[in-house]
């Protein structure tokens, strides 16, 4: 108990008796009575043969129970095992190398190390680090090309992570950064440690190769990413169909099926190989396990097809569609919830451009901006 708050009465021997009250506080003064303690008691470690001079091994981690004063920060020592001087161990307990350890000189390191608090008079405690010098890496990276597709709102694309490279290394204890070419960071960044993809705002319409690879600290290997922006028109959303998919999440949509889906529904719906089908984005159905795809189709021209013209042409080549994936229903307006005679209804649809989905598998990426349906009653 760090204090006590008291209140206290005088009251004297008179008729009748008067009293008074004071506030009185106790503070409780802390003694440095408590050690730094180790978590764990004891490490173990391992460092690659051949790495550089400073590379970081491990992380001490120490807690005090004592008050802030009588706590940290700690003084770190190490007091055995470092004779020849091959570890260094810095202010914040990081433990690193301080030469390049070779496996055939020595396999095994064990060092005593001791935290010592900032009370008076000071508290100390010891643990042992066992440190194993293994050989150096000796198998490459490798790692999943990754395609990934943007569509935004012409130009208000806010930025955001956009995917993730996935590489493995069959070396247990290889530790994987990633990098991207410099010119290129201007518009994109690689999270040197997890391999997100991050894309800055204002990103114009067209094909971006993006310069990646992913190291293991003796082999770097290149990685292919292809990232793909297409800016929607606001045409584009008043000629939209939407089609409903059932059971099907929006990864498992983008990562087994919209490929495939894509090209099926190229041959179903397009008059002319000139003409161009546009995702504009795919969502789940709140509260159920469907899915809602909405696309368009621009002629060659430029002009888009109508909605009544595509879902006559969806309805034709349904059950050719559903080879691929289940269809629950092919929406043009949508009168759910809304009681309009004989289901007559006018649907209006919107695009939050800032608020962005990102739907990530190991090869393929689709970044879509949230749409919402408007439905309202026709007279």
């Amino acid at each position: 108990i760090s204090g006590y708050s008291l209140v206290i009465q005088a009251r004297d021997s008179g008729a009748p008796p008067l009293s008074s009250s004071v506030t009185v506080n106790v503070d409780i003064s802390d003694v440095n009575d408590n050690s730094p303690v180790f978590t764990p008691a004891n490490y173990t470690a391992v460092i690659q043969e051949n790495k550089p001079v400073g590379t970081s091994i491990l992380q001490l981690v120490v807690t005090d129970k004592d008050s802030f004063h009588n706590g940290p920060p700690f003084t770190f020592t190490i007091l055995t095992g470092n004779e020849e001087e091959e570890f260094t161990l810095d202010p914040h307990g990081i433990l690193r190398s301080a030469v390049i350890f070779k496996h055939m000189v020595a396999t095994e390191y064990v060092l005593c190390v001791q935290a010592k608090d900032s009370g008076k008079p000071q508290q100390v405690s010891h643990a042992y680090i066992q440190v194993r010098v293994i050989e150096e890496s000796i198998h490459k990276p490798t790692a999943i090309p990754l395609e990934i597709f943007i569509v935004t709102m012409e130009d208000d694309f806010p930025g955001g992570v956009i995917g993730k490279i996935h590489a493995t290394d069959q070396d247990v204890y290889d530790v994987l950064t990633y990098t991207l070419k410099s010119e290129q960071k201007s518009l994109f960044k690689v999270n040197s440690h997890d391999g997100k993809i991050i894309a800055l705002g204002g990103l114009d319409n067209g094909k971006y190769v993006l310069n990646v690879s992913v190291s293991d600290g003796r082999f770097q290997v290149p990685i292919d990413v292809v990232v793909h922006v297409e800016q929607l028109l606001q045409e584009m959303l008043q000629n939209a169909v939407t089609i409903r998919f059932e059971n099907v999440s929006p990864e498992d949509f983008v990562g087994l099926h919209m490929h495939g889906f894509r090209r099926t529904l190229r041959n179903a719906v397009l008059s002319q190989k000139q003409d161009s089908l546009h995702i504009i984005s795919i969502q789940p159905v709140a509260g159920s396990n469907q899915l809602d795809m909405l696309f368009a189709v621009q002629m060659h021209n430029g002009g888009f097809y109508k909605p009544a013209y595509l879902i006559q042409k969806l309805t034709n080549a349904r059950r050719h569609l559903e080879n691929v994936i289940r269809i629950s229903a092919i929406l043009e307006k949508n009168c759910s919830g809304l009681d309009c005679q004989e289901q007559h209804c006018e649907q209006s649809l919107s695009i939050d451009s800032h608020s962005l989905m990102t739907y990530s598998t190991a090869r393929i990426s689709f970044v879509c901006p949230r749409f919402y349906r408007n439905v309202r009653c026709m007279c």
